[in-house]
Parts: C-alpha cells; sequence; structure tokens
C-alpha cells in the first residue's frame, strides 16, 4: 500500500509498505480522507523521531474484521480515535482521560496518511465511531479536533453569556468560535495575524474581528462594555499571543491555552496582577476523551456546527507536501483534507 512518510514539513515521501493485517479483536481500515492537523505541522514536535506516518482525523471504511469482532463488518463507515485511554488509572478515574499512559501510547498502525491502517484491539473496544449517512468522510475528518474543542471549553468552564476572546483563527480557533456561539458567548473577538483568517473568523461568527498585532485589548473593552473577555482561549503558539491572553482576561475570567506554544516560548507572570484580587484561571486542555468525539459527531451530524464550509482543499496521497505546505502558511487555506485513495 501506499503511505506519506514524513521527515519534514518540506520532505514527505510516498512509500509502498505491506498492507496491515487484522489480528483478534483489530480493524483493518481503508482511509478515505484524513485532515492535516496543526500539530502535524509542528515539525520541531516531530523532527526527532523521523520517519513517520502521521494523520489521525480520519473517515475510513472498514476492510478487514479480525477474529472474535461481531458490531463491525466489512464496508462500515466509521471514523477512530488514535489515541484511547484505558478507563481504569488515577487519571481516567479522576476525570482526566486523556492524562492517562494509555491514550498516551495507543496509536494507528501505521497512520491516516496511508491507503489503511490497523486499528489495535483498546482503540477497537473504545475509539471507533460508526458514520451516519448524513455525515461525509471528508466531514469525519472534523470530529477529532471538535472533540478537542469541546473538551477545553468544558475544562475551561464556558458559560453562556460570556465574553470571549479567540487568539488565533485557524481550524481550532474558528471551531472555537463556532462552538462559543452555540454555547451561549454574549460577544466573540477574534483575532490572527493572516488577513484570510480574519475574514474566516467573522464568516464562521466572530462578532469583532482585530489584526493580532493590534491593540486587542482595547478592542475587547469596546465590544464588551469597558471590560474584557470572560474566557480567553489561546490557539495561537507565539509568545507575544500568549502575552496578548493575559493581557485579556477580565477579573474572575479564564485563559484556556489550548494551542501548544511555539518551541521554547516562556513567559514570565506578574503574580499579584493575575491572581491576588483578580481570581483569575489559567488552564489548559488536551486531546479528547471517546465520549467528547461521540458529542462531535453528534453536533457535526445535526449540522450545528459547521465543517463542510471549512474545507478549502482535498488533495491525494502524492500532493501531502503541498498539502503540509499550505496547511503551514495558512495564507491560502483553512482546513487540507488528503484523500489517499486519490
Amino acid at each position: 500500500m501506499r503511505t506519506a512518510v514524513y521527515y519534514s514539513n518540506s520532505d514527505i515521501r510516498i512509500e509502498e509498505r505491506p498492507k496491515p493485517k487484522a489480528g483478534r479483536g483489530e480493524l483493518v481500515l481503508r482511509v478515505e480522507a484524513c485532515g492535516i492537523c496543526g500539530s502535524d505541522v509542528m515539525e520541531w514536535y516531530r523532527i526527532g523521531r523521523v520517519p513517520l506516518v502521521l494523520g489521525h482525523e480520519i473517515g475510513a471504511v472498514v476492510d478487514e474484521v479480525g477474529e472474535g469482532i461481531t458490531q463491525y463488518k466489512k464496508g462500515d463507515r466509521v471514523s477512530a480515535s488514535h489515541h484511547v485511554p484505558c478507563n481504569n488509572c488515577h487519571y481516567c478515574l479522576n476525570g482526566h482521560p486523556t492524562a492517562c499512559d494509555t491514550l498516551r501510547s495507543t496509536n494507528f498502525d501505521p497512520g491516516g496518511f496511508s491507503e489503511f491502517l490497523r486499528l489495535p484491539e483498546i482503540n477497537v473496544e473504545y475509539g471507533v465511531y460508526p458514520l451516519p449517512k448524513e455525515v461525509a468522510f471528508a466531514e469525519a475528518t472534523f470530529i477529532e479536533p471538535l472533540a478537542c474543542v469541546i473538551r477545553g471549553q468544558r475544562l475551561a468552564g464556558m458559560k453562556p453569556a460570556s465574553a470571549v476572546l479567540v487568539i488565533g483563527s485557524g481550524i481550532s480557533g474558528l471551531l472555537h468560535i463556532q462552538l462559543a456561539r452555540l454555547n451561549g458567548a454574549s460577544i466573540i473577538v477574534a483575532s490572527d495575524i493572516l488577513g484570510y483568517r480574519m475574514q474566516a473568523a467573522k464568516r464562521f461568527g466572530a462578532d469583532v474581528v482585530i489584526a493580532a498585532g493590534d491593540d486587542i485589548s482595547s478592542a475587547m473593552r469596546r465590544a464588551n462594555q469597558g471590560r474584557l473577555a470572560d474566557l480567553v482561549i489561546l490557539c495561537a503558539g507565539a509568545e507575544s499571543a500568549v502575552r496578548q491572553a493575559l493581557d485579556c482576561v477580565e477579573r474572575g475570567g479564564t485563559v484556556l491555552f489550548f494551542s501548544a506554544a511555539n518551541q521554547g516560548v516562556s513567559v514570565p507572570l506578574s503574580v499579584n496582577k493575575l491572581f491576588w484580587r483578580n481570581e483569575i484561571t489559567l488552564t489548559s486542555s488536551y486531546a479528547a476523551s471517546p465520549d467528547e468525539h461521540r458529542q462531535a459527531l453528534e453536533l457535526i451530524k445535526t449540522g450545528r456546527i459547521k465543517v463542510k464550509e471549512m474545507i478549502t482543499h482535498r488533495l491525494g496521497l502524492a500532493d501531502s507536501v503541498s498539502g503540509f505546505q499550505l496547511a503551514m502558511k495558512g495564507s491560502e487555506s483553512i482546513k487540507v483534507i488528503i484523500e489517499p485513495q486519490r
């Protein structure tokens, strides 16, 4: 089978590998669509472990069913989680399944940027999501990123009538904008360094859009009756974005560190300014649980979160390098999807 093997953001090679076989309790999936995630293009995070077959946002068809499986059959349309928790450890039992060691060690074999992949038994048990007819394969690639957004806003305590600031209007930021609107935000302000993404933020529900280099705190106050944001969602990795997030949160508010920072970013905190008397919460989220994947699928199925309109590019496996470049630059794309069967 063909695989797109990652060596760097500019070096992705189409290589032949043996098609995987399904062992007991396992599935082999034929990958129909796989989204390029922002984490896929974090070269500093990947480069020490290359070569890799990346890709974890999938829409697929069951191609082979391992012994002992009765709930799935060849031809079923599905999505699946590449990471799944054990559901039994300290972290899982205390409401943090994404901190689970099992979740952080499970994965596809090899990855979504390949014609086929093997789904290990534990992934089959906890992380397969049948696709209803209303959800196309390309739309299914949004299940995982939307699930992460759902988890992030829940952990951040998103409440109706909150004033929300989203810093960074890539895929994650745009999904946060949509979900914040669905969750009853009173005002949504969004920022980005790219005009293309600023226009997208407006299109997907932001009330006010401002360039990242401008005075975001003043814009937030103008939009929110003199107050800063009740919830700041940080979907950008630059040090300047982190500083902006800390400068734009209202007393009693929360900053959600959603995206990874750029390599080496470290920002000093003014303890008195942020915490003493101001009751500001800094929190983070990582990945998503199977339940959050199911919630995401329902929101996509019912059209309450618009994802089809976010797809700007659909490319074959041989065009993976172009896809990565489009996703990395972001100036001409929102969601880039690889279709390995092309």
